[in-house]
């Protein structure tokens, strides 16, 4: 008689390991196809090995860099529900061959409109108005008319280009500041040429090694007194004591931070009290629904990588951005 067949093998369901934020993502339609592990900081470096996938749902954390191992076991994709990838990467991770995907796409339209919120309100001074509200005073003032204004934008991503395209409806002239230069995009040795002449200077660029406080003093020394800045980047593109200095002197207008060098910014911050800054607390692609929609984002891609296709918004790991822009 013939030996019966050894038994196949169970398959085994595939880890996913998230990096938890309140409130935590919605994955019911993963539900018995996957393994869902959780981990928050201290946890994370133990739990990485096991993984297959993890989800960086706390996009301020920094846990991955220290957390992230050597040799050995490790996920085989990590996707981050945020369009920087700053906070995650390490010289690890760049060397492995893990896959790492961002939610580009998400922040665009929202980020775009926050910019053109802040255009309009510094330029009808829509802040000293609401001061002056509250403290009963009537006092007339002109403002400023936004058409036929120029603004640079640094950053040709998604974000940067939906921006342009955003301020164009308001008849502002707009110019694309990239990495490199290619048609319809100026390269970084224009940089200093075309603020020298903007009204609007808006920093959308990822952060990196070259980016890394590229508005500093002299940047902010060649802006024309009546410029105006705004950062919705990464808080480190600005050297935040420079802007200060800058607004404290009147070498330009004024200002609005959306990110910061250190978050959430400290109550005895200087920064709170810098004449004509605008702050705000990372708020500019945070729209209603909007974990929904980074939600829906990953479970999409996990049915591509599931499925065995490309994964969409593949990083470049080197350069720390989605290529192709």
């Amino acid at each position: 008689m013939t030996s019966p067949a050894p038994p196949s093998p169970v398959p085994t369901s595939p880890t996913l390991l998230v990096l938890d934020a309140d409130p935590l993502p919605r994955l019911g339609r993963l539900t018995g196809r996957v393994r869902v592990a959780h981990a928050d900081a201290s946890t994370l470096a133990e739990r990485l090995p096991s993984a297959d996938v993890l989800l960086v749902w706390d996009f301020t954390s920094h846990a991955v860099r220290h957390a992230w191992p050597g040799e050995g076991p490790r996920p085989r994709w990590v996707h981050t529900a945020s369009a920087g990838v700053d906070h995650l990467m390490c010289p690890e991770l760049a060397a492995s061959d893990t896959v790492v995907t961002n939610a580009r796409g998400i922040f665009d339209r929202p980020i775009a409109e926050y910019v053109a919120a802040l255009v309009l309100a510094m330029a009808k001074d829509l802040p000293r108005t609401l001061d002056l509200q509250r403290e009963r005073t009537w006092r007339h003032r002109e403002s400023r008319r936004v058409s036929g204004t120029r603004a640079v934008i640094v950053g040709t991503g998604p974000i940067g280009r939906t921006i342009a395209r955003t301020l164009k409806a308001l008849e502002v002239t707009t110019a694309l500041v990239g990495r490199t230069p290619r048609t319809g995009v100026h390269g970084p040795d224009d940089l200093d040429r075309l603020i020298a002449r903007a009204d609007w200077i808006i920093a959308a660029a990822p952060l990196t090694e070259q980016t890394y406080g590229m508005f500093d003093a002299r940047r902010f020394g060649v802006m024309q007194p009546s410029a105006r800045f705004i950062n919705i980047g990464r808080g480190g593109l600005v050297v935040e004591d420079a802007l200060a200095e800058a607004l404290r002197r009147r070498w330009i207008a004024g200002a609005a931070l959306d990110v910061f060098e250190h978050e959430p910014l400290g109550p005895d911050s200087p920064l709170w009290q810098v004449p004509d800054l605008i702050v705000s607390p990372h708020m500019s692609g945070d729209t209603v629904g909007w974990r929904d929609e980074l939600g829906a984002q990953f479970l999409e891609l996990y049915e591509r990588w599931e499925a065995g296709k490309p994964l969409l918004n593949v990083v470049d790991k080197k350069r720390g951005y989605v290529p192709g822009h």
